[in-house]
């Protein structure tokens, strides 16, 4: 496995899903904001300008990703509270990635929206049930079910994946 690609491993989901792992998940998607906003503050133009890999997307982009990917989980969850297992809208991270915005906005843009967002997500997962961990939805992408629960467990690992490609980044500093 490129370390460079996946700097904290690929996401692995435990065989039982306990209150524990739901409770430091919540915590990481919570703490990710001020984790990114803290480090990122200063980067330079050439920082965001910089990719964490041959061929990866720069500071900027990953950035703007998380912001992307975020807000398309946070709806995925309330499909899967108010439909019976959906198949979710797929989107194509990489040609996002490459859109106009994702590659020259200023990242407060962003910044400020996965503040917004996770503060929002975060009170929407402490009050899911039990029960409500277990809804899933299906990811058209394979024809995958996923629950809630393990859904959760998916965005903590995919922010703390992309604060380590952006501390790589901070670390050519």
């Amino acid at each position: 496995m490129d370390a460079r690609r996946y700097p904290i491993g690929k996401f692995k989901c435990p065989e039982t899903i306990t209150s524990t792992h739901i409770k430091q998940w919540i915590s990481n998607i919570e703490s990710l904001p001020i984790k990114i906003s803290d480090l990122v503050s200063d980067f330079t133009e050439k920082q965001l300008e910089t990719p964490y890999r041959e061929d990866g997307w720069t500071a900027r982009q990953v950035i703007h990703h998380i912001h992307d990917s975020h807000h398309n989980g946070y709806i995925r969850f309330k499909w899967a509270m108010t439909e019976n297992s959906p198949i979710i809208k797929a989107y194509n991270e990489k040609l996002w990635a490459e859109l106009f915005d994702t590659k020259t906005a200023p990242i407060h843009l962003s910044i400020d929206l996965i503040k917004a967002l996770h503060a929002k997500w975060v009170y929407f997962l402490k009050g899911l049930s039990p029960v409500d961990l277990e809804k899933e939805f299906i990811h058209p992408e394979g024809n995958v079910t996923i629950s809630l629960a393990e859904d959760i467990g998916i965005y903590a690992w995919h922010g703390n994946h992309h604060l380590a490609h952006l501390k790589s980044i901070a670390e050519l500093a």
